[in-house]
């Protein structure tokens, strides 16, 4: 599937001259890099090796003829070019999925797009997938992974069926189901003098910068990030979109980052739990007009999954 912008200019004596052509593929590495602003994270969470994710950037600029990246050895940063086409082909991609999906369903194919946060769906994903594939071997999957932006994962836009994310968040027209409730923990660098603590309180980090999402992001989702509440003041600090932009702003900056206790971190970063911040409670979620049958069926085998303690789920 391309998004071709063609502009064929001929006259007697020359040939047909075409601009290049953009391919969704080449704009997905493009939005993979630029949102976690390394080529290998980029590349693993493409399930790619790097050569050929950083030959496909190089090409979209030879192409579009301008510098994309900033790049050094610590990671990229988009130019202002880059953060242009960002935009663009972030909205490019989204309305890719709605066309995929109208295709689908016009078709009458068996599909289930699955919306997710960064770590929604890691650590049970593999027994989730293994379960779902026994019950309906021929659906075919598609999952989409949201940025912190919009904790639907694309639920209201229509870009997804079923969302595995974590709440809060303004819930009007959507039902959830409780799969997990996670402890939250405040994330430091190792080397911080607070590292050291077994548990800490809100109060013990004033002062200190938190990260903020950006204006236009579900009040509630955004206020519990940033531990106040909706509608009241937001603490102040940079501003993020995806887990890996909040890692670096603690790594680099000190900023207050939160993530429940057992979510992974890179080397160089800790987890302390917060003593007076609310559980994470993580979620499945769809809108409750749209409750089909295959539906139904993913919350039931993804409710037996996250709640078997470690058991992987009989076939349901």
């Amino acid at each position: 599937m391309l998004c071709r912008v063609q502009h064929r200019l001929r006259t007697p004596d020359t040939v047909p001259v075409s601009s290049p052509v953009m391919d969704l593929r080449s704009l997905r590495y493009f939005v993979a890099v630029a949102e976690e602003r390394h080529f290998g994270r980029a590349a693993a969470r493409l399930h790619m090796t790097q050569p050929p994710l950083s030959r496909a950037v190089r090409q979209l600029e030879a192409d579009l003829g301008a510098l994309l990246l900033h790049r050094s050895p610590t990671g990229v940063t988009p130019t202002p070019a880059g953060a242009a086409l960002y935009e663009e082909a972030r909205a490019l991609l989204e309305q890719a999925e709605r066309v995929r999906a109208r295709v689908a369903a016009a078709a009458g194919a068996a599909t289930l797009t699955i919306g997710t946060l960064a770590d929604s769906a890691e650590q049970a994903g593999a027994r989730l997938a293994a379960a779902f594939r026994r019950r309906h071997p021929r659906v075919q999957v598609r999952v989409r992974e949201a940025d912190f932006t919009d904790p639907t994962t694309g639920l209201r836009a229509g870009l997804v069926d079923v969302a595995l994310t974590r709440e809060p968040f303004d819930d009007t027209g959507i039902t959830t189901r409780l799969l997990r409730t996670d402890p939250m923990g405040v994330v430091l660098r190792a080397d911080d003098p607070l590292a050291r603590r077994e548990t800490l309180r809100l109060s013990d980090l004033a002062g200190r910068p938190w990260f903020r999402l950006p204006d236009g992001t579900d009040p509630v989702w955004r206020a519990y990030w940033n531990a106040t509440t909706p509608g009241g003041e937001l603490r102040d600090g940079p501003v993020v979109r995806t887990v890996h932009e909040c890692l670096q702003a603690v790594l680099w900056n000190g900023t207050v980052g939160l993530a429940p206790t057992a979510h992974p971190l890179p080397e160089g970063l800790t987890s302390v739990p917060l003593a007076d911040m609310p559980p994470s409670r993580l979620v499945l979620a769809w809108n409750s007009a749209d409750a089909g049958p295959l539906i139904r069926s993913f919350a039931h085998i993804a409710t037996a999954v996250y709640g078997a303690a470690g058991r992987e789920p009989a076939d349901m």
